[in-house]
């Protein structure tokens, strides 16, 4: 499942492997998680200003690319709240997600702040972008 900020580094980043990963995500190759809150929380930041300024794309093609993504993502209806209380509170949302949708890893470029939660997934993985194609 990716996390927001692998999104917005794929729009803003003209090559690496933030774009690499959301390519894979539209190939096919990878099967992203997405949640009514992920979701609701993509168009948010994809529609800031400040996020469009940086952004080669127009707002229209920002909007198509991230429903193309939406498009290919597995749907997850969360049910049970896990509150791992992570650092940054808003990524609670993520973490359930993940746990919610038997994913295998939290795709982030911010991996720290999965880090010393009080609920563990010893299976769940967090890596960066960079570490999941290196890994391949």
């Amino acid at each position: 499942m990716l996390d927001t900020n692998v999104l917005i580094a794929a729009l803003i980043g003209k090559a690496g492997p933030n774009r690499e990963i959301l390519r894979r995500c539209l190939t096919g190759r990878y099967q992203p998680l997405i949640s009514n809150t992920l979701f609701l929380e993509y168009v948010d930041v994809t529609s800031r200003e400040s996020i469009l300024k940086l952004c080669p794309a127009s707002q229209q093609e920002v909007d198509d690319l991230r429903d193309a993504l939406c498009s290919v993502c597995e749907w997850i209806s969360i049910y049970y709240l896990w509150r791992p209380n992570l650092t940054d509170e808003s990524d609670n949302h993520v973490f359930e997600l993940a746990v919610a949708g038997n994913a295998a890893m939290i795709v982030s470029n911010n991996v720290r702040d999965f880090q010393g939660t009080q609920v563990s997934f010893p299976e769940l993985e967090m890596v960066t972008p960079e570490q999941l194609l290196r890994g391949e």
